[in-house]
């Protein structure tokens, strides 16, 4: 699907944070958040964000009770008259399932008016490996209609076939942060959530600080409310949203984990050694993609050549994550060389790329994000 056309006449609105909203929706008594909630005052037409796939882990005992772990980023399309109403969410979750087992990867949801579907995301450089690899989540407005495309780590996953029509004025709101239930038996290090939101003109910035309103469900830890029940939690930049890093310590009880990361995170760019792909694909550099994603990948928009124009048009713009058996990626991952099978796999592939679509007038302008290491 195509991105969509802008919106005509939809000029920023005085917007506040949405204090009152996110208090609500992000407080119970079993699950907790550390969660922003961010309203930039004007149409927004696309999400993005991005973290690492960081270990989190579990005490290896025996519950009954749920115990799992999600860190998502989650797009309303239109929020009024119903600040609750129909979204969109995608992230990285994970799940106690056993004393010494658990699941963990990607998915998303879509909240409809019949209620929520979730499916997994299998696509793309081991997903469901804790290896402190840079993954990155996105939601983009289709063309026509009011329906959402998904993309994970710059390639098409799904789409949304129930959302609300996104209106001009201050009337959507865009969330990302931690939500976890069963804190005394979880253990979650530091996420680094970046994010930023697309507007009616197909520009990318960051969301103003003074519009985000932050929510802990749990005490901040310190020296007289420690772990497990305390979450650990930081905006960076008093001006716009340029990180918010949040983390569930499980100490001083030691918590072990069910699946072991490596100490070094995973590169992107040590996969071009083995892949046989072009150096361009659908007008993206792909080198120059590999290098961001590794370093700072939520520039990527701004500064890898033809990426923003890529996921407004085919949808499909990494080759490395384009796979398509997954458990090939996987042995490559783990230091296999490709084999002949995968080869031709991956080039039938890239042959059957789509065609592009040609987008709606874009202003050709770009916020400046701050270049940070992951």
């Amino acid at each position: 699907m195509g991105i969509a056309l802008p919106l005509a006449g939809a000029a920023p609105a005085q917007a506040t944070a949405p204090t009152t909203a996110c208090n609500t929706l992000y407080s119970a008594q079993i699950t907790f958040w550390a969660m922003t909630c961010s309203r930039p005052g004007q149409p927004v037409i696309g999400g993005f964000a991005t973290w690492r796939n960081v270990p989190i882990t579990y005490d290896q005992v025996s519950t009954t009770a749920t115990v799992q772990t999600a860190n998502y980023l989650r797009v309303t399309p239109n929020t009024d008259g119903n600040e609750f109403g129909r979204n969109i969410e995608i992230g990285l979750y994970a799940e106690k399932t056993g004393k010494t087992t658990m699941k963990y990867g990607p998915r998303w949801t879509e909240l409809g008016k019949d209620g929520g579907h979730t499916k997994a995301i299998t696509a793309g450089v081991n997903p469901s490996k804790p290896d402190k690899r840079n993954h990155t989540y996105m939601l983009v407005r289709q063309d026509t209609g009011n329906q959402w495309d998904v993309l994970y780590d710059f390639n098409t996953v799904g789409s949304t076939t129930d959302q609300l029509k996104v209106i001009g004025g201050a009337t959507n709101r865009v969330d990302v942060g931690l939500e976890v239930t069963g804190p005394q038996y979880t253990n979650v290090p530091d996420i680094a959530n970046r994010m930023q939101f697309m507007d009616g003109n197909k520009s990318w910035h960051q969301v103003a600080a003074k519009n985000v309103a932050k929510v802990l469900s749990l005490s901040t830890c310190s020296s007289s409310d420690k772990p497990p029940y305390c979450f650990n939690s930081k905006l960076t930049d008093t001006t716009n949203f340029t990180q918010w890093t949040v983390s569930k310590p499980r100490k001083p009880a030691p918590s072990v984990a069910a699946t072991r990361a490596a100490d070094d995170p995973m590169s992107w760019g040590s996969l071009l050694e083995t892949e046989d792909v072009p150096a361009t694909f659908n007008g993206v550099d792909q080198k120059a993609l590999s290098a961001r994603l590794d370093q700072d990948p939520d520039s990527c928009l701004q500064t890898v050549a033809g990426l923003s124009e890529c996921v407004q048009t085919t949808h499909i713009c990494n080759t490395i994550a384009l796979e398509a058996k997954p458990q090939a990626m996987a042995a490559r991952v783990a230091g296999n060389p490709p084999s002949a099978t995968s080869l031709r796999a991956r080039r039938a592939l890239l042959r059957r790329r789509p065609a592009a679509r040609r987008p709606g007038p874009v202003v050709h302008h770009r916020a400046t994000v701050p270049g940070r290491k992951g």
